[in-house]
């Protein structure tokens, strides 16, 4: 059966406002397809400048089948590479971050530069031109701190996004800012799944106490529309952009990506139990007003963030399988704070560590249940689930085209 060609009937079947057919949620075709599509064409989030302190510091990440490490070269420049020697293709780095004065291969020792140039390699023979075998590039740009990896031959232009989130971004200096903890949790459910969860707060009372405690349910903080028309947002909003804070809710045309600062409950100004800052220094120095609440900023398929006056947490979303997620937590403070003196590690953590796991409980017993034959698509909430809602138009109106126009079709196995 030719897989793209079912996934682009279900696609022009599909019931706007209500749930993705089954096979979307749990066919290793349908997966695949998402990767070849999505994943393997688009900017993804990849990490944060601050990661790569110094030169030769790497991080490494999975994206579908492509392994890629991420490098500040001997110029201060971040590159991305496909992380397989050209030699034979094994993995030049293995661990998930290091330093390294030089890329070498552990089979052979095959041994590149910084800026991915072969430097050396082992009795090759006179013939061997080492020019033509310099690691292959990956697309890398950085927008605010934020590391942007696209693994396709061509990129799509990222000048747009850099346009709507870099203000959003600049005055919180994170590429200044430092890793204070670091967590990836595998969630057993699709990654369409993880971000449906993630849209919205219908859920929130029932499952998320610690974070209830200081983020807002209401849709009009979720959700895309009606938030000019919330007295407490709008007010909200003339606070911070009369501090330069640009805040205002802005979307892209296409739907992939958006940012606006929101309230938090009350007076509490940081993600703790008690409303109070988790970190007594800043994130950044140049934003001291109290209570700016957090800037949301999502780009999809592979980032959430929360940026506060005092930390930022970032969220990456990874497909591993039809079933499976990894998701990897990130919480930034400032770089000259320290643990134990400026902020208490499980005040700073506790409330994200718990809604993660809370979310993935969620996220699996949803996967469970659409695996059964009996699911089929249920009607969103339009008051509650209108961030849903527009994720799900977004992946269709996006798959839709690519599907109808990829080529070769791509046909099940038996």
């Amino acid at each position: 059966m030719d897989v793209r060609g079912e996934m682009l009937r279900k696609l022009l079947l599909r019931r706007r406002g209500y749930s993705l057919d089954r096979s979307f949620y749990v066919d290793p075709d349908f997966y695949r397809v998402d990767l070849e599509l999505i994943y393997y064409r688009e900017w993804l989030f990849a990490g944060h400048d601050c990661e790569l302190k110094k030169t030769g510091s790497y991080i490494t990440l999975q994206v579908g089948d492509y392994p890629v490490i991420i490098v500040r070269d001997a110029k201060g420049e971040i590159r991305a590479f496909h992380n397989s020697c050209r030699h034979r293709g094994s993995r030049l780095c293995s661990a998930e971050r290091g330093t390294t004065a030089k890329l070498v291969c552990p089979y052979h020792q095959w041994t590149y530069e910084l800026d991915g140039r072969l430097l050396y390699a082992r009795d090759m023979g006179p013939s061997f031109d080492p020019a033509r075998f310099g690691l292959k590039p990956v697309h890398c740009e950085s927008i605010g701190g934020f590391v942007f990896i696209c693994v396709a031959d061509e990129a799509p232009d990222l000048a747009p996004l850099r346009a709507m989130v870099a203000p959003y971004l600049l005055p919180h200096r994170l590429q200044d800012a430092k890793i204070a903890h670091e967590t990836t949790i595998i969630e057993k459910g699709n990654w369409k799944l993880v971000w449906e969860n993630n849209r919205e707060c219908y859920h929130c009372a029932g499952s998320h106490p610690e974070l209830c405690r200081t983020f807002p349910e209401k849709p009009t903080v979720t959700g895309i529309d009606a938030a000019e028309k919330d007295p407490e947002i709008a007010g909200h909003w003339n606070r911070c952009e009369a501090a330069g804070l640009p805040s205002r809710f802005r979307i892209s045309d296409d739907g992939q990506y958006r940012a606006a600062r929101m309230p938090l409950l009350r007076d509490a100004v940081s993600y703790t139990l008690s409303g109070r800052s988790a970190v007594s220094r800043p994130l950044s120095d140049d934003v001291t007003t109290p209570q700016i609440g957090s800037m949301m900023l999502f780009h999809y398929p592979s980032t959430w963030n929360h940026v506060l006056g005092d930390h930022a947490v970032s969220f990456r979303v990874m497909p591993i399988s039809a079933t499976e997620t990894a998701v990897t937590t990130k919480w930034l403070v400032n770089k000259d704070a320290v643990e134990g003196v400026d902020y208490d590690l499980d005040e700073l953590t506790r409330v994200w560590i718990a809604t993660n796991d809370q979310d993935r409980q969620i996220v699996e017993e949803n996967q469970r249940g659409i695996l059964s034959p009996a699911y089929e698509p249920g009607p969103y909430s339009e008051l509650h689930e209108g961030g849903v809602i527009q994720f799900v138009d977004w992946y269709c109106s996006f798959m839709q085209p690519r599907v109808a126009t990829s080529g070769v079709p791509l046909v099940r196995v038996a």
